[in-house]
């Protein structure tokens, strides 16, 4: 096998004094060097064998360049929120070798003494604050590379609103170069730090109150939620939830979404989801919801309905009916686990036929809460709900 045409160099803020041997003679050998301007100015590169990526960020130059001797520098660790992954990607196994450095992550953690397995390391240059949502409680730590130098405080401001505000936020600014520069502070303090790029922020949740964050398993409040009623409650979608068995990476199909909650809980399990909805109202809602819990790229609304809309979705792991089962529904559903819920008398009766005639599981959910009654108290049943699963 040839000699891989493409190296991927880890350069850090130190720049060609922090390369070790094998990584300097790549980068000595490159007829072409790509990378960020930043990148270029740290390891010396000028002229025409340096080329900066094109904006917006693509790969497409590097094909064309197959035969000749190139390096693409990248921050840090090339796979890990870096560019290694897009690259080897588009590219054989054979063709490309990687020279990783020391990432940001494993500098923060270095100088603050944490054990990186239990950090979250998110990449928030890239992405909204809400994906911290999911993480940020009482004891939590994470380290998140930011955008640039406003950042920081946009960051804390955040927090402060998600009730998070007794955060303490360590400030990294240029990680192992000679501009590195290291500060605290919590996020409700008045944020009065200037930073700089290249920035990431450790979060530690040590002082935060009892309860603080986002609760993790099945069953949020209703009211962590945009909706106009239309919503599987909380103790029936936690039931609905535990029925579909989320696992990381599968694909639900949400089939008459209302609010999304089925879905924005799935994606909170580490799966993915495509909620389909008739209303644009709804959409309105749901597309709401998924900015708010951070989950763009794991879930996303579909103005439309069943049977009609499905021909064009991903294939599923598992598909949730909450509203709108039908016969022509259910028999255009590919082979998936599947959880269906009825309220009204007519789609009760097509459950219970398809659980005569395939088998599964049905279960009737019927619920009361405790509410005034008078000037006492007294169960007020909800509407009872009827649940089949199969297989």
């Amino acid at each position: 096998m040839p000699d891989p045409w493409l190296s991927i160099i880890g350069l850090g803020e130190d720049g060609l004094a922090g390369l070790p041997p094998a990584s300097r003679d790549a980068l000595d050998r490159a007829e072409i060097v790509f990378g960020a301007p930043r990148h270029l100015a740290l390891a010396g590169i000028a002229g025409p064998r340096g080329r900066e990526w094109p904006v917006p960020f693509s790969l497409d130059p590097l094909p064309a360049l197959r035969g000749q001797h190139v390096a693409a520098l990248v921050s840090g660790d090339p796979f890990w929120h870096g560019a290694g992954g897009s690259i080897a990607a588009r590219l054989a196994p054979g063709e490309w070798r990687a020279f990783p450095a020391p990432g940001t992550f494993s500098l923060a953690a270095a100088r603050l003494g944490w054990r990186l397995e239990e950090v979250a390391c998110l990449g928030l240059h890239a992405a909204p604050f809400a994906r911290l949502r999911p993480v940020m409680a009482r004891g939590a730590r994470a380290i998140c590379l930011l955008r640039d130098g406003a950042a920081p405080a946009a960051l804390a401001q955040w927090l402060a609103a998600q009730g998070l505000g007794a955060t303490r936020m360590v400030v990294l600014e240029a990680l192992g170069g000679p501009r590195e520069r290291i500060r605290e502070t919590r996020a409700d303090d008045d944020f009065a730090l200037d930073c700089a790029a290249p920035v990431a922020v450790a979060l530690d949740g040590a002082k935060l109150p009892p309860g603080a964050g986002l609760p993790r398993g099945f069953g949020l409040p209703d009211d962590s939620f945009a909706h106009d009623g239309q919503i599987t409650r909380r103790a029936v979608r936690a039931m609905t939830l535990a029925a579909l068995g989320p696992r990381a990476g599968e694909m639900l199909w949400d089939i008459g979404g209302g609010s999304g909650s089925v879905g924005v809980e799935w994606c909170l399990n580490g799966g993915r989801a495509v909620t389909l909805e008739p209303r644009a109202d709804r959409i309105a809602n749901i597309a709401a919801n998924i900015d708010a819990f951070g989950l763009a790229g794991w879930m996303r609304a579909v103005h439309g309905a069943a049977p009609g809309a499905l021909a064009d979705l991903p294939p599923p792991d598992a598909i949730f009916i909450g509203g709108g089962a039908s016969a022509a529904v259910i028999d255009a559903l590919p082979p998936a686990r599947l959880v269906a819920n009825a309220v009204t008398l007519e789609t009760e009766a097509l459950l219970v036929a398809l659980h005569a005639a395939r088998g599964g599981s049905l279960t009737r959910i019927a619920l009361e809460e405790a509410a005034p009654l008078g000037r006492m108290r007294g169960w007020t049943p909800a509407r009872s709900v009827t649940q089949w699963s199969w297989p």
